[in-house]
């Protein structure tokens, strides 16, 4: 890097005389400087210091991660199923989440743990009484989509103080649910990106 650094653009064939190496050796090298983004290449001209700190490389590698990469499967409940059952469901499939969908299996409203806990201390009878009472209703559902950038839904989680949002497809009818998002899925692909950094240093 120092060499790119200060001779730049320099080709590969000149960097490797300067260190009594053979392009060969010194290939795998610069090919993952280049992928890292230390530096860049470019054909019959040689290669460049792109000046970029570890922290800006790592900022640019957040800004490219999208949704569908990291998205799971949506928890999905109808609106007029009780809310002991939407209790059950939540406590069966490890979710802090559920979204509620309507008969054209649309996105109706959203469930968290705590609508569902505020619901069993009241007197009601939790088992006659449909989710659809106590859900988070459209207009006011936080959502994304598969191509959003994941630092964006990120900041959406943390703005408006939620752990989850639903991944939806958009329809002549309404939202069709095809997958969520949650603070646990931003977690890993953060952690997915600084075991790639750790490797590359």
């Amino acid at each position: 890097m120092e060499i790119v650094k200060e001779n730049g653009p320099i080709t590969g064939e000149h960097i490797a005389d300067k260190l009594n190496l053979t392009r060969a050796t010194l290939r795998p090298d610069l090919a993952i400087l280049t992928m890292a983004g230390y530096l860049d290449a470019r054909p019959r001209v040689g290669y460049f210091y792109t000046g970029k700190t570890g922290i800006q490389l790592l900022a640019d590698k957040l800004k490219k991660l999208v949704v569908k990469d990291y998205q799971s499967m949506p928890v999905v409940v109808h609106e007029n199923v009780s809310v002991y059952d939407a209790i059950v469901t939540i406590f069966l499939e490890d979710v802090g989440t559920l979204f509620v969908t309507d008969d054209n299996h649309h996105l109706a409203g959203v469930l968290s743990r705590k609508d569902l806990l505020r619901a069993s201390l009241g007197k009601q009878e939790l088992s006659t009484l449909p989710v659809n009472i106590i859900m988070t209703r459209m207009p006011n559902i936080t959502m994304c989509k598969k191509e959003d950038l994941l630092i964006d839904v990120a900041k959406k989680l943390i703005d408006v103080q939620i752990d989850a949002v639903p991944v939806v497809k958009e329809t002549d009818s309404g939202y069709e649910v095809i997958g969520r998002l949650t603070k646990t899925n931003i977690t890993k692909a953060f952690v997915a990106l600084g075991d790639q950094g750790e490797k590359l240093t």
